[in-house]
């Protein structure tokens, strides 16, 4: 049975395709490979729309077998579970570019799936992912207006590279995907160690360029293997039904309702006028089940020309200007450290927490270089901070996606585990949410980590920007801070995170397709200025630089040093001296294989105490050195000493005191704290000790 297959070079790697060699029965299919990563992805569409929703319900699958990278997943079952928190990230991704491609009437659900199925740490796989997503839509008979195409860019010695290799995208200071379709970008994201607005402008038309090469091989692919779109049943809203509520509720009557700086009191009277509607249609059984959407849709129509043609916003701002800003820290008690952020309606409390390097969190997945992580930050959105009432589920791709955005935007800011020796975990408590609330934790973290004595480099802020466009592609409004009614009856929602020089991290979704340069350039101009006005205004003022010191309750970690051949010293048989140190000391002790090691503990003196004994197990004894000890066993022939847990030694009953004794036990009893003075080796190589020798003067040693 044959198939074709089309190749073409990306990044000094081949990328080929095989079209019909599997995957037959799906709507579209492409067996991709890149270098030899190789990625099967499939376009799978009902035949009939689902009733009753109003949206288009598209799902990504991204998933991860592990046979791919030769590894035995975890688990009892041996058999992949849940998707990690890379294959959510990487489904948003893919989900971002293509979601504004399909018709905004198509009802039909719609699944992408991309099975990794190998990989060989040159080529990604996320990427392969991407493409094949975008190919497999375009050459399937499922409506899509594509093709859309994925670069990826790193920097390697100073240099851009396209598609970079897993080991240099993970290490480099710029992490950027960029996807275009036609002549325009349509998706951003990006992870920078703090690179100016200009570099990462020269970035993302790097692979722009790239990704116009891309298109016009899938249009080739496409021209000669694509099926003939499907027809399908439209779910748009009919034109009589606009004209019949624009005499039910004019436009200056929607306008009035929709322009109000509440969010509830504008839902309110929205709501008023949705009711006006529906009565009005009652005995209309064809428009009756429609008004939810018609409304959502005249409500679109009169923001989206408010704003276009007299440049008004719904709550009375300037088009570049930001909401009313707060900032506090130590709002919660006994925490390591708490910030809270507030900006118009949108409000976030975050908490950090510190904890040893050994709390890191364990990676279980495809990326051999990434097996753990020493910084975390979650994200929590709980129905109340919009008013509404459901259970909750835990995180979902939203949470785990805004989490991840803002966990991006600080590791470039944050101190290196020889500068600071602690993990560290931030949550981001969403009490109140109308527009943008993933930058405002981004804000929110950055002070909760300075009130934790966490010393990062510099200050992060993020910001969101919007966009009404027009009929042309010169007829826009970049509108900075964008509230929630503006983010949804709007084009895009570029969220730009950065310090006050640079950027660290960029998310852009857009419902139209793809941005001009000029909008690229605007927008990050517009959230530069706005990251800078907010650090000024409300961040430096609550929290100037980080606190010298980590509060009364976080732990206390202390670092040294010891030989990497005396680490089983420490650590003993199964164990037995590591633990038994940290049982006396109450402190928790992380020896790395390098030799370093942290004691982490909450009383100074206790992590003193412990710190002692380790470097006390893996020195040697002097000659003629002054060592303290415990009398932990009597002989006839003398007292054993021991000075660390496992590292001990024998005092002779002749070394004992000044004048000759019979017996041990007149002198000493277990328990006993005493000095021994180092005599070096006996004649049979042993150590041996002297309390004697030690006191100067005949003494016994007080009981401990």
């Amino acid at each position: 049975m044959g198939f074709k297959t089309f190749s073409m070079e990306i990044g000094g790697k081949t990328l080929s395709v095989d079209i019909d060699r599997v995957g037959k029965q799906a709507n579209g299919c492409a067996f991709m490979r890149y270098g030899d990563t190789t990625v099967l992805c499939t376009a799978t569409a009902s035949k009939a729309p689902r009733e009753g929703i109003d949206f288009f319900p598209l799902s990504v699958e991204y998933e991860e077998k592990f046979y791919a990278v030769g590894k035995m997943p975890g688990g009892f079952n041996k058999r992949e579970g849940k998707p990690s928190e890379n294959a959510i990230l990487t489904s948003r991704v893919i989900d971002r570019p293509m979601r504004p491609l399909f018709p905004k009437d198509y009802r039909n659900d719609v699944t992408l799936n991309c099975m990794v199925m190998s990989v060989d740490g040159e080529c990604r796989p996320e990427l392969t992912a991407m493409l094949g997503a975008s190919l497999s839509t375009t050459i399937s008979d499922i409506p899509f207006d594509g093709p859309c195409a994925m670069t990826q860019l790193g920097i390697v010695d100073g240099e851009f590279k396209i598609n970079p290799s897993q080991a240099e995208w993970d290490k480099g200071d710029l992490k950027l995907t960029v996807a275009s379709v036609g002549q325009k970008v349509i998706m951003i994201e990006a992870g920078a160690n703090m690179i100016s607005d200009e570099k990462m402008i020269e970035a993302i038309y790097i692979c722009h360029e790239q990704n116009l090469k891309i298109i016009e091989f899938f249009k080739k692919i496409q021209a000669e293997v694509g099926k003939e779109k499907h027809s399908y049943v439209s779910c748009a809203i009919p034109e009589e039904l606009f004209a019949k509520m624009r005499e039910i509720v004019p436009p200056e009557e929607m306008e009035k309702a929709t322009f109000n700086d509440d969010k509830q009191s504008r839902d309110e009277a929205v709501d008023l006028c949705k009711k006006k509607i529906a009565e009005a249609l009652a005995d209309n059984e064809e428009w009756l089940p429609l008004v939810d959407e018609a409304v959502y849709q005249y409500q679109k129509k009169t923001v989206r020309k408010m704003i276009l043609k007299d440049h008004k916003r719904p709550d009375g701002r300037e088009i570049n200007q930001i909401r009313p800003l707060a900032a506090e820290i130590d709002l919660i008690p006994r925490v390591h450290g708490s910030a809270m952020f507030t900006r118009g309606q949108t409000q976030i409390c975050d908490i950090v927490t510190l904890a040893p390097l050994s709390e890191k969190q364990k990676v279980d997945g495809m990326d051999p270089n990434v097996t753990e992580k020493r910084y975390i930050h979650q994200y929590n959105f709980p129905a109340y901070s919009v008013g509404e009432t459901r259970v909750s589920r835990g995180p979902g791709r939203r949470e785990i996606g805004h989490g991840a955005l803002a966990e991006r935007a600080l590791i470039p800011v944050l101190p290196s585990e020889e500068e600071f020796p602690y993990s560290i975990r931030a949550v981001s408590e969403t009490f109140e949410s109308n527009g943008s609330t993933s930058q405002a934790s981004v804000c929110a973290s950055c002070m909760a980590l300075m009130a934790a004595g966490v010393p990062i480099k510099e200050q992060v802020a993020g910001i969101s920007c919007g966009l009404v466009t027009g009929e042309t592609d010169d007829d826009f409004l970049v509108l900075t801070d964008i509230q929630g009614l503006e983010d949804f009856f709007g084009d895009m929602d570029f969220k730009v995170a950065g310090t006050r020089e640079g950027i660290t991290a960029i998310q852009m979704d857009i419902k139209i397709h793809g941005l001009t340069r000029p909008i690229v350039e605007q927008a990050i101009k517009q959230c530069h200025e706005a990251r800078n006005y907010i650090m000024d205004e409300v961040m430096t003022p609550a929290i100037a630089a980080p606190r010298a010191e980590v509060g009364e309750y976080a732990p206390k970690i202390i670092l040294t040093k010891i030989d990497p051949d005396r680490i089983g010293d420490v650590v003993g048989q199964r164990g037995k001296t590591i633990n038994e140190i940290i049982a006396r000391c109450n402190v928790k002790i992380d020896i790395e294989d390098d030799g370093s090691v942290s004691v982490c503990g909450e009383n100074p003196a206790d992590m003193d105490k412990a710190l002692g004994y380790i470097k006390m197990i893996v020195s040697d004894f002097e000659e003629g050195a002054i060592y303290d000890g415990v009398v932990v066993s009597i002989k006839e022939f003398g007292a054993f000493i021991e000075f660390a847990p496992s590292k001990e030694g024998l005092v002779h009953i002749s070394k004992i005191s000044d004048h000759r004794i019979n017996h041990v036990e007149d002198v000493l009893t277990l328990g006993d704290r005493v000095k021994v003075r180092c005599l070096g080796k006996d004649r049979m190589g042993r150590i041996s000790f002297s309390i004697r020798d030690a006191q100067g003067k005949k003494e016994e040693k007080a009981k401990r």
